[in-house]
Parts: C-alpha cells; structure tokens; sequence
C-alpha cells in the first residue's frame, strides 16, 4: 500500500493536532475513547496518513478544548 503524500502545511496542521492533544494530558487512546475512535485513528491522522474533515476537526477542538482557528492559523 503506498502511503499519501501530504504538503508542508498539512504536516504542520498535524503537528498541532498532536501538540493539542498533548496540551490536553490526553494519550491517543484516551482522546480515542472521547471521540469513539480507535488509537489508530488519531495514529492516522497526527502522522498524516489520514486527512480530517471539518466536523472531525470541530469533534478534535472540542475535546482539546482548543478554537478552531488554533490549528488554522
């Protein structure tokens, strides 16, 4: 299987992702279990091997207890 190439600023989005999930004392299977998710699922996500969308990343921001535009910006 090959692996999705994703641009800079897609890892850098990642990167804050993981950097709020940490922020938040979370590990991937406690943040898994907020959202009803498998580990593998934020694994995914904070190694960019998987795209979120809006309502994933309203559902993550909520849980970190960040704004929205803390992972836009």
């Amino acid at each position: 299987m090959t692996r999705k190439k994703y641009s800079a600023q897609y890892r850098k989005f990642a990167a804050k992702l993981r950097s709020a999930r940490l922020a938040a004392n979370l590990t991937q299977v406690e943040a898994g279990k907020k959202l009803k998710k498998p580990q593998a699922y934020l694994s995914k996500i904070e190694r960019g091997e998987r795209s979120v969308d809006a309502v994933e990343l309203a559902e993550l921001a909520k849980i970190y207890k960040k704004p929205l535009n803390y992972f836009i910006n």
